[in-house]
């Protein structure tokens, strides 16, 4: 208890204000993380699906699990940490402070929620990209296309519809019509240097900063709240539990995310 209202005495007092989420935090919606040992869909180890070589290998797979991923994003909602953390960056703008939000999920809870100007690091799962013209468009509809109906059941004896290449997401531009890929960036990829460019910003310009759900242990990302700290900036963890970089900050707030947020942004 004192340290939560230590902690609240410090935010009160910040004015640019940098929260970074993981998927802990979109967990408690629902959403599965696909980490660790649980973390199939199909016979398939998730992670293996989220690079270049997968979709290249098999694009009708690869987009499997991610209309399997959209459809069920689409099914839950903002839990009350989401709503908190949008709560507060509202309130905090009214006040003419700034609360920069980085997010490691492609969920979009975010937003639904009702935060503005997300940062995302790791794409969108209702973004698209065009693998020959590399246009970038929004796109929430499920499905995605027709051919992509019904084929997205995540039983491990399912097997794979092998959509032919026509059929699967296709840019609408007239003069292109490429394979459209998820906007998602993929283990082997680097994130775009745009979206750098604004964490690195946020990273050394704030005064305090929270760190909700997140394991500490993807990198880049894992390494932007030990860079704040190491400057002497308060920063306070929100996790169920300990993570390796726990010791390297000020606070650490253990619980449910939904329980310990909404208590520490009510200032």
């Amino acid at each position: 208890m004192q340290a939560m209202k230590s902690f609240r005495e410090t935010l009160s007092s910040a004015k640019n204000i940098l929260i970074l989420t993981g998927s802990g935090i979109s967990a408690e919606s629902g959403v599965p993380t696909f980490r660790g040992a649980g973390g199939f869909w199909r016979k398939y180890k998730a992670p293996s699906l989220a690079t270049p070589e997968a979709f290249s290998a098999n694009p009708s797979l690869v987009w499997e699990f991610y209309e399997y991923r959209r459809t069920l994003v689409s099914k839950v909602k903002p839990n009350k940490a989401h709503e908190a953390i949008a709560e507060f960056q509202t309130r905090l703008h009214d006040e003419g402070k700034n609360v920069t939000i980085i997010t490691q999920n492609i969920d979009g809870l975010h937003q639904k929620a009702g935060a503005k100007d997300v940062i995302e690091l790791h794409g969108s799962l209702y973004r698209t990209r065009c693998t020959k013209c590399k246009a970038i468009k929004y796109n929430d509809n499920i499905p995605i296309c027709p051919a992509l109906e019904g084929k997205i059941s995540p039983e491990p004896d399912f097997i794979s519809s092998g959509v032919p290449l026509e059929e699967l997401p296709r840019c609408e531009e007239s003069s292109c019509k490429g394979l459209l890929r998820p906007d998602i960036v993929w283990f082997g990829e680097g994130l775009d240097s745009k979206v750098l460019d604004k964490t690195r910003d946020a990273v050394d310009s704030c005064d305090a900063c929270l760190i909700i759900g997140t394991s500490s242990v993807v990198y880049p990302a894992a390494m932007f709240a030990p860079q704040v700290a190491s400057r002497g900036i308060p920063v306070a963890e929100f996790n169920i539990e300990v993570t390796p970089a726990t010791r390297e900050f000020q606070y650490h707030f253990e619980g449910p995310c939904t329980i310990t947020v909404p208590e520490a942004l009510a200032v």
